[in-house]
């Protein structure tokens, strides 16, 4: 396998690993309210139908040529989407926090305005 082909399928598994991450949100969400068992079912086949996804993925790229640095960009791929969630939410947290914070500062001025008029 040439580097250019290693290289797009580096790309390929970590894009797939940020992909992993929303479809497993997915699969919570969809199986959170469900009886035991179905969670156990749909799990079952969402992993099936996760691991397929890939092998067909990595079979149009490279025909099949899997090394253990794919699954290793797959694991990065997840994780730093991961952090960059957690991150984006904890921004956006105190962005609201900030906005509701200014919004009364500018209320308690406009009524330190009238006051004096």
């Amino acid at each position: 396998m040439n580097a250019h082909l290693q290289l797009l399928s580096l790309g390929a598994s970590f894009l797939y690993g940020f992909i992993f991450y929303y479809l497993i949100k997915l699969n919570y969400k969809l199986i959170k309210n469900q009886k035991k068992f179905y969670q156990s079912l749909i799990t079952i086949l969402f992993m099936y139908n996760v691991v397929l996804l890939y092998i067909i993925i990595i079979f149009k790229l490279n025909n099949g040529i899997f090394h253990p640095y794919f699954f290793i960009m797959i694991t990065l791929g997840f994780l730093s989407n991961l952090k960059l969630t957690q991150k984006m939410l904890k921004n956006v947290k105190y962005r609201s926090f900030i906005a509701k914070i200014k919004k009364k500062c500018y209320t308690i001025k406009n009524r330190g305005d009238q006051n004096k008029t």
